[in-house]
């Protein structure tokens, strides 16, 4: 959890005047890196296999003709082992521009490869909310939060749900749980104002306090 004379400036950048960051996060690096590693081992496993069928085809002597063919072929039958490890190397550069954050109105999301993308997800979209802590991220003392919008994916085999994730956060069971409160709370706030608001002022444009 960072100090908030941390806060990226980024999110302060997009923060509204009267919305207070409550908390801030970082993905673990090694966690993070390692969401790539099954697309990692996928393209290796490819690329031995088309090293291992391009030496044989050298050793039987083909037309030189064909040879420039097969080459050009290869490169592009190639792509998933250069883009996989491609995507180690996005997976790296994207970590330093990632931050999370949760604040009195939302949650936010901050990333990016070249340039930085940001989301915010209010309170009130969120649907369901869950934490997973798989067994690399254990190793590390971190953990994962999904959240649910209600987002959906279609495609020609049907559909999948759009998770939104806070990935391999340090005190992910913490921060589960008040971002929990926080979302009860201000949704309770909205419909049914109550003692969270200061006294002197019950009306909407009040501030919540945590």
């Amino acid at each position: 959890m960072e100090p908030f004379d941390q806060i990226p400036q980024e999110f302060e950048a997009v923060r509204d005047d009267d919305e207070s960051i409550l908390w801030t996060g970082q993905p673990e690096f090694v966690p993070f890196l390692l969401k790539g590693v099954p697309f990692l081992i996928f393209g290796l496993l490819w690329g031995a296999f088309d090293m291992f069928f391009i030496m044989n085809l050298f050793g039987f002597g083909a037309p030189s003709g064909f040879l420039s063919f097969m080459g050009i072929f290869m490169l592009i039958h190639l792509f998933p082992f250069y883009g996989s490890i491609l995507n180690m190397i996005r997976l790296v550069l994207v970590h330093k521009n990632t931050r999370y954050a949760y604040t009195n109105k939302r949650l936010m999301l901050r990333s990016g490869f070249f340039g930085i993308d940001f989301k915010a997800i209010d309170y009130d979209r969120i649907i369901n909310i869950e934490v997973n802590v798989n067994p690399i991220e254990k190793l590390f003392d971190v953990g994962s939060i999904r959240i649910f919008t209600g987002e959906v994916q279609r495609t020609e085999n049907g559909s999948r749900s759009i998770f939104s994730e806070f990935t391999a956060i340090h005190e992910p069971y913490e921060v589960f749980k008040k971002i929990k409160q926080v979302s009860v709370d201000i949704k309770t706030d909205w419909n049914y104002p109550n003692q969270l608001r200061p006294e002197d002022n019950p009306g909407y444009k009040t501030k919540y306090k945590p």
